[in-house]
């Protein structure tokens, strides 16, 4: 059957697996800076005392381009081909995973420290944005208020008018912590989601970050809408934050995907670790080794995420007529032999490393284990300038020293 077909090229894929690309439904790309910054902290006083800070002296554009090309390049080692991320300078996110040769949803962290400003010159700058992205192909635009503890509820409000206006997705931060559980209650006397359903986000389609401490009544609300929940294990693990809520988002038809999270709390970004570290955790949490089974897994990292961010016409399976955003994984080696199930080993065995080759848009991204857009030894060096300035502006050795 191959030679009915031509092809300008054709690669050698014998002894390997052949995958659709990953997708990370949640990250902070230049947060790769900050990789085992501030460890071992609770999350309240990692942002307020040690992240926020740093931002406040740090973030540039410059240094956004620099550290975003810095995470887009771990991703597309790892065989992610999209993220959906939140941040700043995001014109720069958009050169740099450009760069780079991935895809990216990207949106402004609206963090509204000036209560005074217009919620209209908010959207005025994601338009803006979404103009200026419209040079850039592989990059969408999202609408990202960071989180209801950060936001008055006019502009969240505004928000949920905007998305629904102009048909765009909303991305936010969502019941991370159990004291913003509690402080939701004692501040607005609703839970988190809805307080936002409230405030017509459930009308419009939504990604929500985290979403550990929602509950059984929340995720039944939102079983009902377009929305999802990108699960972040790992940080919500080293941040002790909580479990998302797994089984009862499968009992209520939620749709989930899986996130890395910024760097700075995982500390990887690395979505196989992630899947692996997820279903072993979810079956310890309901006592049940069947649930979550690899096959079912592999799926939010691929087509469940392509649903999670409204992609699954043209990514998360390999189909016809759909984008050629592929991984090749090598499975020649000691830690993939013997191959009897390739969802399990992929889930249970293998690892990123192993990721040969990688194509965003049929175009390789990643060749022979080699970025074909970057320099990674020229990556490593501007990170380890930054590392320089970064402990000199905040003092902050007693968190870097072994």
């Amino acid at each position: 059957m191959i030679r009915d077909y031509r092809a300008d090229c054709v690669q050698d894929a014998r002894n390997c697996l052949v995958i659709p690309a990953l997708i990370n439904a949640h990250s902070h790309l230049p947060m790769t800076y900050f990789r085992g910054l501030a460890d071992d902290l609770p999350l309240d006083k990692w942002l307020g005392e040690y992240i926020w800070p740093l931002e406040a002296k740090m973030v540039t554009g410059d240094f956004v381009y620099d550290a975003a090309l810095h995470g887009a390049a771990e991703m597309l080692k790892n065989g992610i081909c999209l993220t959906n991320d939140m941040y700043f300078h995001c014109d720069k996110i958009a050169e740099a995973v450009t760069k780079a040769g991935m895809r990216a949803i990207v949106s402004y962290a609206i963090i509204e420290r000036d209560p005074n400003t217009p919620h209209k010159s908010y959207e005025a700058n994601m338009l803006a944005l979404d103009e200026y992205c419209r040079d850039y192909p592989l990059v969408d635009c999202s609408f990202a208020p960071h989180a209801i503890y950060t936001c008055s509820k006019d502009l969240l409000k505004s928000a949920a008018d905007f998305a629904l206006k102009h048909d765009w997705l909303l991305h936010t931060h969502l019941s991370e912590t159990r004291g913003e559980l509690e402080n939701c209650l004692k501040e607005h006397g609703k839970r988190p989601l809805d307080y936002l359903a409230d405030l017509g986000w459930l009308e419009a389609k939504c990604l929500f970050a985290h979403g550990v401490w929602l509950s059984n009544e929340e995720l039944k609300r939102l079983g009902k809408s377009r929305s999802a929940i990108a699960v972040c294990t790992d940080s919500n693990l080293k941040l002790a934050s909580g479990f998302a809520p797994l089984k009862a988002m499968r009992e209520q038809g939620v749709c989930y995907a899986l996130g890395s999270d910024g760097v700075a709390s995982n500390n990887n970004l690395d979505l196989l670790e992630e899947l692996s570290t997820t279903s072993k955790l979810h079956k310890a949490l309901n006592a049940d080794p069947e649930f979550l089974p690899a096959r079912e897994a592999f799926a939010h990292v691929s087509i469940e995420a392509a649903k999670a961010l409204g992609k699954a016409d043209s990514l998360g399976s390999l189909e016809k007529g759909k984008a050629a955003d592929i991984c090749i994984i090598d499975t020649t080696n000691l830690q993939s032999s013997p191959l009897y199930n390739p969802y399990s080993q992929l889930l249970y065995a293998m690892g990123s490393h192993q990721m040969r080759d990688v194509m965003v848009a049929g175009t390789y991204a990643v060749q022979d284990y080699r970025l074909t857009n970057l320099d990674e030894a020229e990556l490593v060096d501007t990170a380890n300038r930054y590392k320089s300035k970064i402990l000199r502006e905040l003092n902050i050795e007693k968190h870097t020293k072994p």
